[in-house]
Order: C-alpha cells, then sequence, then structure tokens
C-alpha cells in the first residue's frame, strides 16, 4: 500500500506503469483520476488544505479498511494539496485484485470516501472571488452504500 499526500503533479501514466509493473499474481487492476473541472469557464484555480500527519493517517487507515473488505494485490492512493488549476489531476487511486469486481468496489469504496470523509478543504478562486467548497448530499449518500 502506498499512500501520498503532496504538492507536486504527478505522472498518471508513470504511476499506473509503476503500479501495476510485475503484477503476475492479479487480474485486474482499477485506477481513477480527479481532474480539477471548470465546467462553466469560471475557475481561475482551486486550493487544496490539509493537516500533515492526520490526513495521511485517516486515508492510510481507509486503504487498509479497503483491503480488509476486497481480495486486493495493493492499494495506491495519491492526493494532492495546494494550488491547482483547472485541467490539473487532483488524486489518483488505484487498486488491484485477482478479479476485477474487486478492484472495482475498492476504487468505488475509497473514492466515495475520499469525496466525503478525507480531511481536506477545498477553497475555489472564480473571478467573482473566492468561496470554500461545501459537502455535497450526493457525496454522502454515496458512501452510504458502504456502511454495515
Amino acid at each position: 500500500m502506498r499512500v501520498a499526500v503532496q504538492s507536486e503533479s504527478f505522472d498518471i501514466g508513470a504511476e499506473t506503469a509503476r503500479f501495476a509493473a510485475g503484477r503476475t499474481d492479479m487480474g485486474a487492476a482499477v485506477t481513477f483520476t480527479g481532474i480539477v473541472r471548470d465546467p462553466d469557464g469560471r475557475l481561475d484555480r482551486m486550493e487544496i488544505e490539509h493537516y500533515p500527519g492526520m490526513t495521511e493517517r485517516a486515508i492510510t487507515t481507509i486503504a487498509g479498511e479497503a483491503q480488509a473488505r476486497w481480495s486486493l494485490g495493493d492499494v495506491l492512493v495519491i492526493h494532492r494539496f495546494g494550488e491547482m488549476r483547472p485541467g490539473e489531476a487532483i488524486m489518483m487511486i488505484a487498486t488491484c485484485a485477482p478479479h476485477r469486481g474487486d478492484a472495482f468496489a475498492a476504487a468505488e469504496f475509497l473514492m466515495d470516501y475520499l469525496k466525503s470523509r478525507a480531511p481536506f478543504w477545498k477553497k475555489e478562486y472564480t473571478r467573482d472571488g473566492a468561496a470554500w467548497v461545501a459537502a455535497k448530499d450526493a457525496d454522502e449518500d454515496a458512501l452510504s452504500r458502504w456502511e454495515g
């Protein structure tokens, strides 16, 4: 398992290749990359804050839970903080498993957790000013399917 919380950008292709390299024991590798979106063309940048140490521990804990729930060979979570522009990668999740079902389910579980529970705070800067990004009910609803 690897969890990285970093300000630097990352190469999605290189991370994917490194994650899957030599995994002849696994039949599936699933990756997801979150990108800063700007659907209406107004976003100048996004800034993400976190508490160093606490954030890594929280993500490591949930990645460990994913490994306990599904038959996984490995987990990778990369999440950036600091300033990012539209089109830049914010985060990446990769899971590998003997079969695709576990790899997909674990990746979705991790994404739902990161969207609603990971200790990150996002602020968007537009030409009209700045505002903190509020939690969305849909993200909470998505996470609820994993409870119980």
